[in-house]
């Protein structure tokens, strides 16, 4: 049986706030000193945005295409400038969350925490973006 297509935009929404959870809580869980939880969650928010990562390209690159923004008035320039710093900062992330994440796994913990000061802001700004674009796109604006 096929998988409909219409089901991953849903599924990534959900793992894109899945990820702002889970990295959320990861950096709660270094503040308080929790280092086997702040590992195991960062992994989890690693794997879950790698799974998102696949997911939105093989549905938009092998599947379904782009979808149009249908939103009017003063919320069409603030959809497509909230879309450009999201897509940005998308593209940027992905090296500085694998530099991130081998300066950890490298036990290199100072230049570990000079990067992820970095990469968690904008790691968290693009997953809750990406919530938002979805239920701007598919939601709000049907």
């Amino acid at each position: 049986m096929p998988i409909n297509p219409a089901i991953f935009p849903v599924i990534n929404a959900t793992l894109n706030g899945t990820s702002a959870v889970l990295i959320a809580g990861g950096r709660a869980m270094i503040a308080r000193k929790r280092v086997p939880a702040h590992h195991a969650l960062m992994m989890s928010a690693v794997g879950t945005s790698s799974l998102f990562l696949i997911s939105y390209l093989y549905y938009h690159f092998a599947l379904h295409g782009f979808t149009p923004f249908r939103g009017q008035g003063w919320v069409r320039p603030a959809y497509f400038l909230l879309l450009g710093s999201h897509t940005l900062l998308a593209a940027a992330l992905v090296p500085m969350i694998l530099v991130t994440l081998s300066r950890a796994l490298q036990e290199r913990f100072d230049k570990h925490r000079k990067i992820a000061r970095w990469t968690y802001p904008i790691w968290q700004y693009v997953s809750v973006t990406g919530v938002l674009i979805y239920f701007m796109l598919y939601h709000w604006y049907r």
